[in-house]
């Protein structure tokens, strides 16, 4: 079988019925469907796209059950519909199928972008039901995006059934090819995540007014090597590596890297996930390294506690779909240490290769950021997975679709 075209490939044929004026430039009116709108890369993403919408003359739409993210999209441009398609409840189709295919036509909707499974069977149920035979011209076109190896088996195959089917790394095109080969080839297309880098600038630096802050409310970083994992709170992200790695570089002695270590677990813990917290501060103090760990929980200011951080860390023990927040610190100039597998490989390979470690290897870990405190990498300034690719990549998506 074929491999999919990267999307810079099929970007050159799309923009050149761009250039045509048979080519239709008609505005489009999208659909974006996720769970929720609280934080995380997928959840960034639909930010992203429906401002780029907005921004080009198209109408912007989000359905999810809402979050901290909300004002920002509608400060944005884009309009959000609060329903709960996201809650895994067979209560949730009854709901909402009959719903949305009603929506779907009174707004005369173009592209029906899903992005998660639940809401993806709602969307799909309603979406086939529209039936092409009907009347075409009702029924907007289905766009799934991959954005993780999930289980294989039809709950998930929901997500292969999409027209084009947008796979966000290499790693997610060999995912769909193996596990649902039904899927044509020609409608899978590799669009790697992006960051802007005007957003997150080489060398960037936080103003005085937040180091000030920082400074008040995290004294105990105060002349120490920061080294940063940037995980929600969760088995598979790898704080337990992180507390092994940072007990490794404590007992070693501060004279070996100069300055004192300190380590930052930014993320989260959800309710659920409450136990597992309590555990990660339990091993910490079993270990003697209360005074050289923090836990931040979540913060909206990742950016500059990356930009003063000395060294991020991606640990997951399952690879990440991509790895967006690795993508950022390299962007910003920091060196990023990082199991080598999923999505955050394919980064390093192509930005700062001599950041991956063998996955699980925590001595090597602990070695590579002893010699990078002592000597700090030089991190390449440039980049080839922009905020700028990703968005246009996306566009010829629904333009190819809704033109065809």
């Amino acid at each position: 079988m074929p491999r999919a075209e990267p999307a810079e490939q099929k970007d050159v044929g799309l923009r050149d019925k761009a250039a045509n004026p048979t080519y239709s430039a008609r505005h489009l009116t999208v659909v974006q469907v996720l769970p929720a709108l609280e934080s995380g890369g997928v959840e960034r993403g639909t930010l992203e796209v429906g401002k780029y919408l907005v921004d080009h003359g198209h109408r912007s739409i989000v359905i999810s059950a809402g979050g901290r993210l909300v004002a920002q999209l509608e400060r944005e441009g884009s309009e959000h519909l609060a329903w709960d398609v996201g809650r895994k409840s067979p209560l949730t189709l009854l709901r909402y199928v009959g719903r949305l295919r009603r929506y779907l036509r009174t707004e005369k909707v173009d592209i029906l972008h899903v992005r998660s499974r639940m809401p993806a069977w709602v969307c799909y149920l309603a979406w086939r039901g529209m039936g092409v035979n009907i009347n075409p011209a009702t029924r907007p076109h289905l766009v799934t995006t991959v954005h993780g190896p999930y289980s294989v088996n039809r709950y998930s195959a929901v997500m292969s059934r999409g027209e084009r089917v947008i796979a966000i790394s290499d790693m997610i095109v060999d995912y769909v090819r193996s596990n649902y080969p039904n899927v044509a080839p020609e409608h899978i297309r590799l669009i790697p995540r992006g960051v802007d880098p005007a957003q997150f600038p080489h060398g960037y630096r936080p103003s005085e007014d937040w180091l000030a802050r920082w400074r008040t409310d995290y004294p105990e970083l105060a002349d120490r090597k920061v080294l940063t994992l940037p995980a929600r709170i969760t088995r598979w992200k790898g704080q337990e590596d992180f507390i092994q790695l940072m007990q490794q570089l404590v007992a070693a002695g501060h004279d070996v890297h100069g300055p004192g270590v300190h380590g930052l677990i930014v993320g989260e813990a959800h309710p659920r996930r409450r136990e597992f917290l309590d555990e990660l501060k339990q091993q910490c103090r079993a270990l003697g390294l209360e005074d050289h760990i923090t836990f931040t929980g979540h913060r909206s200011d990742l950016k500059d506690i990356m930009a003063v951080s000395d060294i991020v860390l991606s640990l997951s023990r399952e690879p990440e779909a991509f790895g967006r927040v690795t993508l950022e610190a390299l962007s910003l100039g920091k060196p990023v240490i990082a199991y080598d597998h999923g999505g955050v490989h394919e980064q390093l390979a192509a930005i700062l290769p001599a950041g991956a470690i063998p996955l699980g290897d925590i001595d090597a870990a602990a070695k590579k950021a002893a010699a990078w405190l002592a000597q700090p990498p030089e991190v390449p300034t440039q980049n080839p997975f922009t905020l700028a690719r990703m968005l246009a990549s996306t566009l010829d998506v629904y333009r190819e679709l809704a033109d065809a």
